[in-house]
């Protein structure tokens, strides 16, 4: 099983546009229409299965807001870092 990291290990790791709130982390992807977003949230799902490890996710219109946490850890590991950092430059 993979480690819980603290609040400091959190934020001193955190890629840009993330935010830690309680045993997650998120951020809010904006882009210019919802078909885009559609597919940002495709190309997520693709890299999440890559992964094996899967976001929370909410397409709204224009933007779609992703949530990672460990499930089976009980919050924030690394994998959760790796994987918000793939999405940031797939969002790019």
């Amino acid at each position: 099983m993979t480690d819980v990291l603290d609040a400091d290990e959190i934020a001193a790791q955190l890629p840009d546009g993330w935010h830690h709130d309680a045993d997650e982390i998120a951020r809010t992807f904006e882009f210019d229409s919802y078909l885009e977003g559609v597919g940002f949230a495709a190309g997520a799902g693709g890299l999440a299965e890559e992964a094996f490890h899967h976001p929370t996710m909410t397409v709204e219109w224009r933007e779609v807001t992703v949530r990672l946490t460990t499930h089976d850890a009980g919050g924030v590991t690394g994998k959760d870092l790796d994987l918000a950092g793939r999405l940031n430059e797939l969002a790019d």
